[in-house]
């Protein structure tokens, strides 16, 4: 069974917005894009506005969709990532609300390359999003509630 998860990779002057947090097989800290799981029930745009807030304190704008992605895992679980690409408003800082979230930063690509990355799909977004991969959002249809 697929876990549904999302992301979004957010640029300023450049650099790009990461969350530090701990890996949850090793312990130890990795950089991730503010990314999470989709809950039951909620849309895909609802899902990663709400954890770019949790984990950053700061309101996205999704404005394109990079792309689907996805990942077996070191744990053994399938993960279906949908990556978003969108802005944060301008002057504001990043404070998580997540307490499992040990900090943000803004990060070059380069930067990013040398760390400890929650996954190989934390590069490859951002490099997507890089390459201009920006597809609409409407491509991923909105829930349909049938009675």
């Amino acid at each position: 069974m697929w876990a549904l998860t999302v992301a979004a990779v957010i640029e300023r002057q450049g650099r790009f917005l990461f969350v530090e947090e701990r890996d949850k097989v090793t312990g130890m800290p990795v950089i991730n894009q503010p990314a999470g799981h989709v809950e039951p029930g909620e849309s895909l745009l609802d899902a990663v506005r709400r954890e770019v807030r949790e984990e950053t304190g700061l309101a996205f704008t999704p404005e394109a969709l990079v792309g689907l992605y996805p990942l077996k895992a070191a744990n053994g679980r399938d993960y279906f990532r949908v990556c978003y690409s969108g802005t944060v408003p301008d002057g504001t800082e990043a404070a998580p609300e997540d307490p499992d979230i040990l900090r943000c930063q803004w990060l070059s690509r380069a930067e990013l390359a040398a760390a400890s990355l929650r996954s190989g799909w934390v590069l490859r977004c951002l490099d997507d999003a890089l390459a201009g991969r920006r597809f609409p959002l409407g491509l991923v249809a909105e829930i349909r509630v049938e009675r």
